[in-house]
């Protein structure tokens, strides 16, 4: 098989949100290489496809603009109200209105042409692209990362380089090959499973999730993308499968809310829901995204600490570049920040994780029946407190003891 060998400063494996985006800010004065096994970036979509506009209390992100523009071309829908649907069937809505904003509180993308813009934002910046082509190891001398091992269309060749930034996902073979235990516990992890569906009785601008036993220990959701169109999915604990698949679970939701559904397309996939890894840095090496398990440990929600880590982590490669100093020590300092902007609260988040999947569905009726009719007055820690004192004392103990 024909060998090769070329260099850069930069190797990014991966081209979802956190690797485009690293590659973006890198490539500002570096030779960037962004590799993406599947041919065609952005697709299969593997998330419900939402983002934040506005900067809440309850999740670690800040807004989505911050870090890219929105562009109609990938805009489905405007989210302009949220709502939570016990297993009894209490519903709770937040709205921009009640939170003083005419401002949509989020947006639901179109991933396939989102990712690829991303992509293409990076290719401008000045990083080479290159797709079909799979990461197949390190190049490991003297105790340090010196590149990856690469196959396309199965030729192999290696691409040496100073800073491998790893954002190949749920348990980062990349990670794992540079010496960072990747793997996750069943617990930590849940298995997802999603309709792109046609035919479907959704209210515009509002997302639904369902919570309860229906998707154990996670959560359903009906996203609308206009038109009698959304997407209709599920995570499942791995811990509480039960033997089944999410399909089987998926296939039960949608009989049972959206019997004239018409599927064109499933998506399947994993997501971390677990605790930070103690580190995501090593010699010549950084991990981000879903790699890093930079997601919010409620949702298993990714694009936002996608977009967070990789920003972070470009700019960190590039100063190490700039250094002529890619050890540990130096990239340690991305560490430090995506701590600084997101750790404290990522951390609150997983033990707010931990405390729903202990909930029992008559319990999770309890705490959303707490907030039927909740006021913008009420949308504070001290609101909810009172609420959930007058409606079940003992819940509202765990709680505490959970804060």
């Amino acid at each position: 098989m024909k060998t090769r060998s070329e260099d850069y400063d930069v190797v990014v494996i991966g081209a979802g949100p956190a690797g485009s985006l690293a590659a973006r800010k890198a490539a500002a004065d570096c030779e960037v290489l962004l590799i993406e096994k599947r041919q065609e970036i952005g697709s299969p979509v593997r998330c419900a496809e939402g983002v934040p506009l506005i900067e809440t209390p309850f999740v670690f992100h800040t807004s989505f603009e911050k870090y890219v523009e929105p562009d109609s071309k990938w805009i489905a829908s405007e989210v302009k109200g949220v709502r939570a649907n016990a297993p009894d069937g209490t519903r709770v809505e937040v709205s921009g209105e009640m939170l003083g904003t005419e401002k949509p509180l989020g947006l639901i993308l179109e991933r396939k042409l989102f990712d690829r813009q991303l992509a293409k934002d990076a290719a401008r910046a000045g990083a080479q692209v290159m797709v079909r082509t799979r990461a197949t190891g390190l190049i490991l001398e003297d105790g340090r990362i010196r590149g990856v091992k690469l196959n396309q269309l199965g030729e192999n060749f290696e691409v040496r380089a100073k800073v491998v930034i790893g954002a190949d996902g749920v348990e980062s073979q990349v990670g794992r090959w540079g010496g960072i235990n990747t793997t996750l516990k069943l617990n930590d992890i849940e298995s997802c499973a999603q309709y792109h569906m046609q035919n479907v009785e959704l209210e515009e601008n509002t997302l639904d999730f369902y919570f309860g036993s229906q998707a154990p220990s996670g959560y359903a959701w009906a996203f609308p993308k206009g038109n009698g169109a959304g997407n209709i999915g599920l995570g499942v604990l791995g811990s509480k499968l039960n033997g089944k698949r999410p399909l089987d679970y998926l296939n039960k939701f949608v009989a049972t809310h959206f019997p004239d559904g018409k599927p064109v397309e499933l998506v399947m996939g994993g997501s971390p829901v677990s605790d930070a890894l103690p580190t995501v840095v090593g010699n010549g090496l950084m991990l981000i995204g879903d790699a890093a398990r930079h997601t919010e440990p409620i949702t298993g929600g990714g694009i936002m600490a996608a977009l967070q880590s990789g920003t972070i982590a470009g700019g960190v490669a590039s100063k190490a570049v700039r250094q002529n100093d890619a050890s540990a020590r130096v990239l340690r300092e991305y560490e430090t920040e995506w701590k600084h902007s997101f750790g404290k609260a990522r951390r609150r988040m997983y033990k707010v994780k931990e405390f729903v999947i202990s909930l029992s569905d008559d319990e999770i009726d309890k705490l959303i029946r707490a907030f039927a009719g909740i006021t913008a007055e009420e949308l504070n820690l001290k609101g909810a407190m009172r609420r959930l004192l007058r409606l079940d004392p003992r819940l509202l103990l765990r709680i505490r003891q959970l804060l």
